[in-house]
């Protein structure tokens, strides 16, 4: 089958709608509030960690260069997908072009690619830290830390490339209706006119390496990294070592556990409902609760954003005083001749 060639008896879909959680009216606006809260949550505490990394010099290092990344790829992962969710809890329409369905498409797995990886690459160097503490400023430079950081990046947006290009080409003749929160290939192939078994295969084969293949690379390196604490000789240190794997695996288990439903066993029949719910979990929960789990509970990225927010309070100090003593200038000068100039320079 040549799917690039086109079919004259299939009707070209210009826009698809976008079901999502379809409710009455009172519902949707309580979804929206939930759904604009978790997204407004998100944006901030991954941005407060990007921006307490970048302004403490002491933190410009490999462990915490990849958090910031991993901040970084969180705001743009919740931002290929909810923004539009939001939109189509006040629409009634819920429609989505065909290129901004693919871009969607594009966009949202090439970042959760990305996002496997950074996970893999974070898990490597707590095994390096932990398993290697001597040799680890020798290996986990900031030219490899680098080096690795534009590997995730590159590689998240090149491997789902192909059959994303591939599923474009398929005709498409209705119903355009995708029971989905995202554009996602499950439904995409559900709906396409024509069967495309060999790129249905090639779709879930990539999503299965990525997957798999990072899933069981970070457990290898959690198993090593929990093998050599527990040779510690301090309960403290172990205490703490544990406490910082089981937040890590916890998070991966959920993100990863999420995901392999999804994309590992589409043979299963998964209602969509669960599909639906299983795509919040890793497109929202996951970045909702990662700045809790990896940062917040860290004393230097505490000490960091302690830091940060006295900064902002000085400067919001200094831009009171500043506006009082201007008050009170102008009010010297103008209150004999007008009045309402003297409204317009208070700041009280």
């Amino acid at each position: 089958m040549n799917i690039s060639e086109p079919d004259s008896s299939f009707a070209f879909v210009r826009e698809f709608i976008l079901l999502g959680f379809s409710y009455e009216w009172k519902i949707q606006s309580l979804l929206f509030s939930l759904f604009l809260t978790i997204y407004a949550l998100t944006i901030t505490g991954n941005g407060a960690i990007i921006c307490a990394l970048w302004c403490d010099q002491r933190l410009h290092i490999p462990m915490y260069i990849f958090l910031g990344n991993f901040s970084f790829l969180e705001i743009w992962y919740v931002s290929s997908t909810v923004p539009k969710m939001l939109v189509n809890f006040l629409s009634h329409k819920k429609t989505i072009s065909f290129v901004g369905c693919f871009l969607q498409f594009y966009f949202f797995f090439s970042l959760g690619t990305t996002e496997c990886l950074l996970l893999a690459v974070m898990a490597f160097d707590r095994y390096l830290a932990i398993c290697r503490p001597l040799h680890y400023p020798n290996i986990m430079n900031g030219h490899l830390c680098i080096k690795l950081v534009l590997i995730c990046w590159v590689c998240g947006f090149l491997w789902f490339m192909i059959p994303i290009v591939l599923i474009s080409q398929m005709p498409f003749c209705g119903p355009n209706i995708i029971d989905h929160v995202v554009c996602d290939p499950g439904p995409l192939f559900a709906l396409a006119c024509v069967s495309a078994p060999q790129t249905q295969l090639l779709c879930y084969s990539l999503s299965s390496i990525v997957i798999f293949g990072n899933f069981l690379f970070i457990l290898g390196s959690y198993t090593l990294v929990l093998t050599a604490v527990l040779h510690m000789p301090s309960a403290t240190g172990r205490q703490k070592a544990f406490s910082t794997c089981g937040s890590h695996l916890a998070v991966v288990s959920l993100f990863y556990g999420s995901l392999m439903v999804m994309y590992v066993s589409p043979g299963l029949g998964h209602s969509a409902r669960m599909q639906k719910v299983a795509t919040l979990f890793y497109a929202m929960v996951t970045p909702l609760f990662n700045p809790f789990i990896y940062s917040f509970r860290n004393k230097e990225i505490k000490a960091a954003l302690r830091k940060l927010l006295g900064s902002f309070n000085i400067m919001n100090i200094e831009m009171i005083h500043r506006c009082r003593s201007v008050s009170l200038h102008k009010h010297r000068l103008l209150s004999k001749s007008n009045g309402l100039a003297i409204y317009l320079f208070t700041c009280e």
